[in-house]
């Protein structure tokens, strides 16, 4: 019985610490959206940062990326921004992939 316990207690420190690495690549994903976004609202250094974070923290509203892209279409949208809905999906999609490849690389 030994060796299914060592197989189940591997099983779940796997799933652990993937779960512990997406949920490390979203924050950075939706930090360098942020960072994308403000720069498209022309926000800059010091407010493109805590621009940043808005986003990170908005994440935490809802499971899923549907809270990010309704935070980062709505400002879009009041400051007059033309981003189309898919352009908004493919840069998270694009940012993800980096994010990831930062957390794996590090």
């Amino acid at each position: 019985m030994s060796g299914m316990d060592d197989r189940s207690e591997a099983y779940e420190n796997k799933f652990a610490h993937d779960e512990e690495l997406r949920f490390k690549a979203e924050a950075r994903r939706n930090k360098l959206l942020g960072l994308w976004a403000a720069e498209l609202l022309g926000k800059k250094d010091d407010e493109a940062d805590a621009y940043a974070k808005e986003v990170v923290v908005a994440d935490f509203e809802e499971a899923g990326d549907n809270d990010v892209f309704r935070k980062i279409r709505a400002d879009f949208d009041a400051a007059g921004v033309q981003q189309s809905d898919h352009q908004i999906r493919r840069t998270m999609d694009e940012l993800m992939q980096k994010a990831t490849q930062q957390i794996l690389s590090e």
